[in-house]
């Protein structure tokens, strides 16, 4: 078995000369400082602000460039630079409108020097070989005269001939953009999103096609992210939790123009079942504010009176799609009562006559009494028009082409948990008891727990996607599909880490204190050092020296709340990035020289940065400084490179004792 393998091998490295080459460059690359790793976590839909933070590297541009550029450009200078790297069509069309021949020439030499300062500058944290994957196809031999000019010492004739073509040919504005991606791909070596893409925030879509342009990206999902993969694979309850997460927000543009799911049998089922009902409960945030908009949405006419019944008609689909999504819930424990998640099917619970619900043994009036829908016979059971809208809902979730492919980029550059040099990096947290001990939860016929859990649920995503593309979303396991749904809301998962989501009392029960959800014991145990260090060497991390990461529950800044937790071995990154969270957000970032925390606050739009020069700016502080320069052979990519080393040593072992005989070239 192992001589098939290293014949599989010759097959990428014929002779000893190619075996060499790959084992020199894979040597020198453990000795590169290593790479910058931005995380970041719980999104939420803020692709605009995203962009922003990717664009300007968590903030980390804006230093380098004053830094590069002392005493050569003024604070002017170094951010017309700077918005050019952040949005370099925009501001470029801006610079040379109405601009000379000679003055756009001028200005496209400028770009193109002090930009090749910055690529050069970044690129000692890589090898060569892999700045060339950076710059976009057919353009590295340009890039490779424009940053190594100074070096060669080129004439001034030969790097106008060199950039002549481009504003020959009106392409100029092209070649500034490619310089701009060179130096942002260069400034963020691989971007980790630490879970919850979409929800609350306008566009999930757009965060994920921001995503996808990023060279290097990893994702660790999150609960939103597990609910949305699960509805894409056709989850009933998936399906409708995501739908009425979009009315409560009123994103529905990422549904019906981002995706193509239109929600007018929602619409319908709104019209048909709470015609008249003013569904108090239900009203969509921001509806009060912005009925103008809730207006456009659902196609009224303009006007405050047309606004406002919008706003009604908005909170109506809300209340629609809530309690269809209340029976399934009920149905899905019934299905699953290993899940010990029966007394969540509140609408069982409910006493029509006294217009009270059953929580935890105690009573409460609900704060609506008008459930059409429901009959009480069987609360759980849909009704005719329920059963429709649902089936014609799973059929536009299921047929969107756009949904699939997204989410298939976000399982195949994802999983539950993730090393990068001294952290564990996952959303949630490890579901343990009160006394630190590791929770078991039975999948695929065996308890699991701890870092096995997290692995389990990782293979049931894989499997359940991969049999989707293979087979069709029909064939995928139901139970597969409902583990889905679990990350999502179930008390062990490691993706939600509470003991319940209380959106029916939050809704429906005006009582506070209903309203809490009771989050894992780990949220506690992580000031503990003790614990920390038992957890970072159950994902194999430094237990001295490494951290915890995750995201889900937002730092209360104003509250006193830090992102490092008192042990100083854990850390939280869920910073309220969406505005309806609080609009602020954090990127830990892992370089050679130390890790920190980039605290960011409100973007305004790329108009305003390009206009303005608008930017975020973080607050910057660090978290831990290393003795020395951290290298590529000091992280666990150091470890897969050693053991590709080891593989290609006995490859050329093979080949000098001519086991495997070396290929001819051609």
């Amino acid at each position: 078995m192992a001589l098939t393998y290293l014949q599989i091998l010759a097959r990428r490295f014929p002779d000893a000369r190619a075996v060499l080459a790959e084992l020199a460059n894979l040597q020198a690359v453990l000795t590169l400082p290593t790479p910058s790793v931005h995380v970041v976590s719980d999104v939420h839909g803020e692709d605009v602000k995203l962009r922003q933070v990717i664009n300007n590297a968590s903030g980390s541009l804006r230093p380098l460039f004053e830094r590069l550029f002392a005493g050569r450009l003024d604070g002017e200078q170094v951010q017309q630079l700077l918005t050019l790297m952040y949005y370099p069509r925009e501001t470029w069309a801006m610079l040379v409108r109405r601009a000379s021949a000679d003055r756009r020439r001028e200005l496209l030499r400028w770009v193109a020097d002090h930009a090749s300062a910055v690529i050069r500058d970044l690129a000692r944290h890589y090898s060569l070989k892999y700045v060339a994957k950076a710059i976009p196809d057919p353009f590295d031999e340009v890039f490779r005269e424009l940053a190594f000019a100074n070096e060669l010492v080129r004439q001034p004739e030969f790097l106008g001939r060199l950039l002549q073509p481009f504003l020959d040919h009106d392409r100029d504005g092209e070649l500034v953009a490619m310089i701009a991606r060179v130096v942002r791909n260069l400034a963020i070596g691989e971007l980790v999103v630490a879970g919850d893409l979409g929800d609350r925030g306008p566009r999930i879509d757009r965060v994920i096609d921001a995503i996808a342009e990023q060279p290097s990206v990893a994702i660790t999902w999150g609960n939103h992210d597990a609910n949305w993969l699960a509805a894409t694979l056709g989850h009933p309850t998936a399906i409708a939790t995501v739908v009425r997460l979009s009315l409560r927000y009123q994103r529905l543009a990422q549904l019906e123009d981002g995706y193509g799911i239109p929600l007018e049998p929602v619409r319908r089922l709104a019209r048909e079942a709470y015609a008249g009902d003013p569904a108090d409960c239900f009203r969509v945030k921001g509806a009060a504010e912005d009925g103008a908009e809730a207006g456009a949405q659902v196609g009224a006419q303009a006007g405050a009176q047309a606004g406002a019944q919008a706003a009604i008609d908005l909170a109506r689909m809300h209340k629609a799609i809530s309690i269809l999504q209340f029976k399934l819930e009920g149905q899905l424990f019934d299905r699953r009562p290993e899940w010990q998640l029966a007394h969540r099917a509140l609408l069982r619970r409910v006493d029509p006559v006294a217009g009270t619900v059953d929580i935890d043994g105690a009573r409460y009036p609900l704060r609506d009494t008008r459930f059409p829908t429901v009959d009480w016979s069987d609360p759980c059971k849909l009704s005719d028009g329920e059963a429709r809208c649902l089936a014609e809902l799973t059929r536009e979730f299921t047929a969107s082409r756009t949904l699939g492919h997204q989410m298939a980029f976000v399982v195949s550059h994802g999983q539950m948990a993730l090393r990068r040099d001294l952290c564990a990096i996952f959303h949630g947290c490890v579901p343990v008891d009160d006394a630190g001990e590791p929770l078991a939860m039975v999948i695929d016929g065996e308890p699991r727990r701890g870092k096995a859990l997290f692995d389990a649920f990782e293979r049931v995503v894989q499997r359940a996607f991969h049999c989707a593309l293979r087979k069709g979303i029909e064939e995928v396991a139901e139970l597969d599909r409902d583990l889905l749904f679990y990350l999502w809301t179930g008390p062990r998962s490691p993706c939600f880490g509470k003991d319940r989501m209380a959106t029916f009392e939050t809704y429906l029960v005006a009582d506070p204190a209903t309203h809490e959800e009771t989050k894992n014991p780990y949220f506690r145990l992580i000031h503990d050092a003790a614990f920390c260090a038992r957890m970072l060497a159950e994902f194999g991390v430094d237990p001295v020296h490494g951290f915890l990461v995750n995201g889900h529950v937002p730092v209360r800044l104003e509250a006193g709340e830090t992102p490092v937790k008192r042990s100083g071995r854990a850390i939280t990154i869920d910073g309220a990035f969406a505005a309806a969270y609080g609009d602020k957000g954090f990127s830990l970032v892992l370089d050679a020289q130390r890790i920190y925390l980039a605290q960011h606050h409100h973007f305004e739009s790329a108009e305003a940065a390009v206009t303005r020069h608008a930017d975020i700016v973080p607050t910057v502080s660090d978290v831990a400084v290393h003795a020395r320069l951290r290298t590529v052979g000091d992280t666990e990519t150091g470890d897969e490179i050693r053991a590709e080393i080891a593989v290609l040593e006995e490859l050329l072992r093979a080949f000098e004792a001519n086991i495997i005989r070396e290929r001819e070239r051609t």
